[in-house]
């Protein structure tokens, strides 16, 4: 069975408390050094989007949200979690992705990850808002290889299990290709990413769609505002999804 979670003051104020620990936890990673030789690497990102497009873009929470990205490297592993919420401070959902990088060169990149991850979904009831949280386990295994320093091609496998009675279980495969650093004026640049994907879930959750996004940004400043699409090629799911966009501001650490 799903669990539940009464919205009240007293979750508001926990969600908040976790938000600022994460924040905290991340701006402090970035001094400390693990080692003489070796340090652990930390970047973050905050973003805040019209539309809430999910890292998997044929979903989407429809209304406008606040996703916060971070990355803990040291080595070849890495914690990269995520958390999203709408603007009510009602939480979205949770990834806790562990990557491990199987091969390393200065030109290709194989990882594989295995993510522990909640999605919520509110429900009415009689007294008060309710919010069914469905628990997911998720393996991966991606490559990236860099045609240039800013021109790099990606593959990547998800398979997605859904530990409740009523969660879905299925693959996405991605196919991406991103160009980053396209000048724009002096100081002003673009990125360009451009996602083909494949979906295979139950419940008719099946389709082809692509996803192009662009970034805008100027140099040295940390602030980047990007709009997203998504358009469904094939699929089986009812309504037909068509088309969708985001539009965000995002500013990174």
């Amino acid at each position: 069975m799903p669990f539940t979670i009464t919205i009240t003051r007293f979750n508001l104020r926990l969600l908040l408390s976790l938000l600022f620990l994460f924040v905290t936890f991340v701006t402090f990673s970035q001094e400390i050094p693990a080692g003489p030789d070796r340090k652990l690497k930390a970047t973050a990102s905050f973003s805040l989007n019209s539309n809430g497009i999910s890292s998997i873009p044929s979903f989407s929470l429809g209304k406008p949200a606040i996703v916060a990205s971070a990355s803990l490297i040291k080595n070849r592993f890495s914690y990269d979690p995520t958390l999203a919420y709408g603007l009510d401070l009602r939480p979205w959902y949770i990834d806790n992705w562990l990557h491990y990088k199987i091969i390393t060169k200065p030109s290709f990149e194989l990882r594989g990850g295995f993510n522990v991850s909640s999605f919520f979904t509110k429900h009415l009831t009689e007294t008060e808002p309710l919010l069914t949280g469905e628990r997911y386990y998720a393996f991966s295994l991606d490559g990236t290889y860099k045609l240039n320093p800013n021109t790099l091609v990606s593959l990547a496998y998800w398979n997605d299990r859904g530990q409740e009675s009523i969660s879905i279980k299925g693959h996405f495969i991605d196919l991406t290709a991103e160009r980053t650093d396209i000048r724009l004026g002096n100081k002003l640049l673009m990125a360009v990413n451009v996602q083909l994907f494949y979906i295979n879930y139950d419940g008719n959750n099946d389709g082809l769609f692509v996803s192009p996004k662009i970034s805008t940004y100027v140099r040295d400043v940390p602030l980047s505002l990007f709009f997203q699409a998504t358009q469904s090629i094939q699929s089986n799911i009812e309504p037909w999804p068509g088309f969708r966009w985001n539009l965000g501001i995002s500013y990174s650490l």
